[in-house]
């Protein structure tokens, strides 16, 4: 019914990475080559995160959070600040340097984070595009609440709702949150789908899923 990648967890001294992508047994899922949970956890005052610049190429990053802040600043000039529930796609493409650093605000006060980076490959024909920037804020993403469900959509379409995020390659990402009793459907016919619980519990066809592992679902389950 479904594969299950238990992620690798790499030490980065203040907080965690959990990787589920690639994997010795999968190297991707739809275009999402790179699956990175980070956090949570929390900075004592004057610390934060600081991954010093450095460069991209053929290839698009997500990056969104379900708590805390991030500067980004890249070569394109662009300084953008990213916090829960928005959106930051950067396109590599013919290359890219970029650095993420925890806003002086938060370093000041101390500040937790949590979130989610996933890398996408370009498609062919489109690995060498101009390098681009976008953020999109969290009251422009679409927001689906129904039966204890809410459902904010960072790419592609679901349930009638389309992201504004530029897609180079059809997909759907979206932070699900369901209340307890609460349920989804799960389309049994698409190609490649994967489901990650990144806070609280969950389960599938009443299995319970393990948090921060990556379920790949068979096409027909």
């Amino acid at each position: 019914m479904m594969d299950i990648i238990t992620p690798s967890t790499h030490d980065l001294g203040a907080f965690e990475v959990r990787r589920t992508l690639p994997n010795k047994s999968r190297t991707m899922v739809g275009p999402f080559i790179f699956v990175d949970q980070f956090g949570p956890a929390h900075f004592d005052i004057g610390r934060g995160m600081d991954v010093r610049p450095h460069p991209h190429i053929n290839l698009a990053t997500v990056t969104y959070l379900f708590e805390g802040a991030i500067d980004h600043r890249d070569s394109l000039g662009t300084l953008a600040t990213i916090r829960p529930g928005a959106c930051n796609l950067m396109t590599a493409g013919s290359g890219i340097v970029h650095s993420e650093r925890t806003p002086a605000a938060e370093r000041a006060t101390g500040s937790g984070i949590s979130g989610m980076q996933t890398w996408l490959a370009l498609p062919d024909g489109k690995e060498e595009i101009d390098a681009a920037f976008e953020h999109v804020a969290k009251d422009d993403l679409p927001l689906i609440e129904d039966n204890g469900v809410s459902a904010r959509i960072i790419m592609g379409s679901l349930w009638g709702a389309t992201s504004p995020i530029t897609q180079h390659a059809a997909t759907i990402y979206a932070d699900i949150l369901m209340n307890a009793g609460a349920s989804i459907p799960i389309e049994a016919e698409a190609d490649e789908r994967a489901v990650l619980v990144a806070l609280g519990d969950a389960s599938l066809d009443g299995e319970t899923l393990d948090r921060y592992s990556l379920y790949i679902l068979k096409p027909g389950h």
